[in-house]
């Protein structure tokens, strides 16, 4: 009784020479890479969006910037903000008497320190998304590349058997077809990942602007708005008192 033909993908790789091994071993490193930015990029965004909102909730509900200094230690995008602005602030009134004073206005300096913070911050929590969507993007076409090359490897076998039944052509040709689903089966998850991370980067940013608005605020002003998405205003008159102190 003749049998069908016998299904072995490790077996289609490897007969398909170097092409076929070398694509292999692209999309398992691509697949290892992308395993490895979503899981650790995940755990990054919990952990920074949880310490975030904890900095945040605790920054405004200081009694004096002085208080609120202690806690800007915190490995936060945040945390990290507010100590480079209020340092900002502090470097202008030091040397507000002089050639700064005429160069650009309290208001402006600490808006430039800001934008360069938030520039920095956003650089850094985007790192490692090019690697995700390159994979996202190329996996595909890589596995494409393997089953075409393993299509013309399989009829290539063929004709020289001399044997062009069904039964000859179906197996190789399904085999060949497993690097495309390998390429698939990369990209999705790759592409999946980047669009939820996008998107949780985006909503960090938008946290990140709004605090610096509201600092911003309260260091030109000594008060934030009252229409600020601070949990509590801080008090007005001691975090103007405190800044030189503070800054000293």
């Amino acid at each position: 009784m003749q049998t069908g033909y016998e299904f072995n993908s490790l077996s289609f790789i490897t007969n398909g020479g170097a092409v076929s091994i070398a694509v292999a071993l692209l999309l398992l490193a691509m697949s290892v890479a992308s395993w490895y930015l979503i899981i650790t990029k995940a755990y990054q965004a919990m952990r920074v969006r949880s310490a975030s909102n904890d900095f945040n909730e605790k920054f405004w509900q200081a009694p004096t910037l002085e208080a609120a200094m202690r806690i800007t230690n915190q490995a936060t995008p945040l945390a990290r903000l507010a100590s480079q602005s209020i340092e900002a602030a502090g470097h202008y009134e030091r040397h507000a008497g002089k050639r700064l004073a005429d160069a650009c206005s309290q208001d402006e300096f600490i808006a430039r320190s800001m934008r360069r913070n938030i520039s920095q911050e956003g650089a850094q929590i985007e790192y490692g998304l090019t690697v995700l969507a390159s994979v996202g993007s190329v996996s595909p076409f890589v596995g494409l590349f393997g089953t075409v090359w393993g299509i013309y490897h399989a009829l290539a076998s063929i004709s020289l058997s001399g044997q062009a039944t069904l039964d000859k052509v179906a197996g190789p040709v399904g085999e060949a077809l497993i690097m495309t689903a390998l390429g698939l089966a990369v990209a999705i998850p790759a592409v999946l990942a980047y669009n939820a991370l996008v998107r949780s980067n985006r909503v960090l940013m938008s946290q990140l602007e709004n605090f610096a608005h509201d600092l911003h605020t309260m260091l030109t002003t000594g008060t934030v708005l009252p229409a600020s998405t601070a949990p509590k205003q801080p008090a007005t008159a001691p975090a103007k008192a405190h800044l030189k102190e503070v800054t000293a």
